[in-house]
Parts: structure tokens; C-alpha cells; sequence
């Protein structure tokens, strides 16, 4: 700032307001994520081998051995079911694991580095006058 100097005048009064910038440091919350939480199911197709057993009643005829002892003939079978196993399923649900969901506070430290700037008098003096220092 140049400030003109009136050589005719003999006082000269002159007010400079100095000023500096200062950090206001703020925190406020802001939004960054959102969770849906839901479950998932799938299918899966599963086989199964496993044996069953069943009882039959077999009836057999024969003819005598020493009525036609030429013809081997195959004897006459015949076979009723009396009972058998069946197999029965059922499905149901088995814990696997207990998911736990909750929200924590964490404090984490932050370097903010920011360049302030402010203001000092100068004078520049211009030529060779002679300078007084009234403080000594």
C-alpha cells in the first residue's frame, strides 16, 4: 500500500489494520455408506445311496425227479412281497453360525497442514533522509 505523503503538511496520520488468517477447525457428520442387512437363501440339489431291504415269500414247484429225468426244466417261481423298508425324509433347520451386528465408534488422528497467512508493517524508505529512533 503506497500512502502519499503531503510535504506541505507536517503531521501525517495514517492507520494500517493489519490482519492474519486463522483456521476455524469443524467437524460434522456426514453420510458415507449404507447397509441393507438381509439373509440369502439357496438350493441346493443333494443325492443320496442308501440300501433298502424287503422280504418276499418265494414259492417254488418242481416237478419230481424221477418223473421225467430227460427234461431239466427251469421249477416254477413265485414270488410275493410280504414287506419292505420305505425310506422317510424330513428337512429342518440347523443353526450354523450367530452373525452379530453392531456399530462402533472409532477415533483416528488427522494431520490437517494448512498455510496461514498474515499481514506486517514495513517501511520502505526511498531516498536519504535521516532517521530518528525515539525508543532508545
Amino acid at each position: 500500500m503506497n500512502i502519499p505523503i503531503d510535504r506541505e503538511s507536517s503531521t501525517i496520520d495514517v492507520t494500517l489494520q493489519l490482519k492474519e488468517e486463522q483456521l476455524v477447525l469443524a467437524k460434522k457428520w456426514i453420510q458415507t455408506g449404507e447397509v441393507k442387512l438381509y439373509r440369502e437363501s439357496f438350493t441346493e440339489k443333494k443325492n443320496f445311496t442308501l440300501t433298502v431291504e424287503y422280504e418276499e415269500l418265494v414259492i417254488e414247484k418242481k416237478l419230481p425227479v424221477s418223473a421225467t429225468p430227460e427234461q431239466n426244466e427251469p421249477p416254477d417261481v413265485i414270488r410275493i412281497r410280504l414287506s419292505e423298508e420305505q425310506v422317510e425324509f424330513t428337512k429342518h433347520m440347523v443353526s450354523l453360525e450367530d452373525v452379530s451386528i453392531y456399530k462402533q465408534q472409532i477415533e483416528e488422528i488427522q494431520h490437517i497442514e494448512e498455510t496461514l497467512r498474515r499481514e506486517e508493517s514495513a517501511i520502505k524508505v526511498l531516498g536519504s533522509p535521516i532517521i530518528r529512533d525515539d525508543q532508545n
